[in-house]
């Protein structure tokens, strides 16, 4: 294998790498986009039913502290870690923890939401997003 047909393989495999790259990142878009329409629209059915807001309330990292936070919403999973806010927003409500966040309340921003949530975690506990927001809305307000 000569020089020059080093730099071609070379090439051609940065070029590779660059394409799937890319397709993965267009996958993820597609993704994303298709489960912030999810998240949308449960907020939507759940304002059109009546269902019972509250004030949400993060965790912080370590699992011990618990902080107020300014958003209004419903959580969607029985560990209160996810959440939906009224204006369609996803959250996960995991915060650092400390005496700021204590005093003043914590300012957890919104991200993007995953189409199965807990998509490589331990065996048996993922969920499509789609089934954990119904399941949400059939609970209704006695959800807990």
């Amino acid at each position: 294998m000569g020089e020059d047909d080093g730099l071609r393989w070379r090439e051609r495999q940065r070029h590779a790498v660059r394409a799937h790259a890319a397709a993965e990142a267009r996958q993820r878009a597609a993704e994303q986009a298709k489960a912030a329409e999810l998240v949308a629209g449960f907020a939507a059915e759940a304002l059109r039913r009546g269902l019972r807001s509250e004030p949400l309330r993060a965790v912080g990292y370590d699992g011990r502290g618990h902080y107020r936070t300014r958003l209004t919403g419903w959580y969607v999973d029985r560990a209160r870690t996810r959440a939906v806010d009224t204006e369609g927003r996803f959250y996960l409500l995991s915060v650092p923890p400390g005496l700021r966040a204590r005093l003043f309340g914590a300012q957890p921003e919104p991200t993007p939401p995953p189409l199965v949530v807990g998509r490589g975690g331990r065996d048996g506990e993922s969920v499509p997003l789609a089934t954990l927001l119904s399941l949400r809305l059939e609970a209704g307000d006695d959800w807990r």
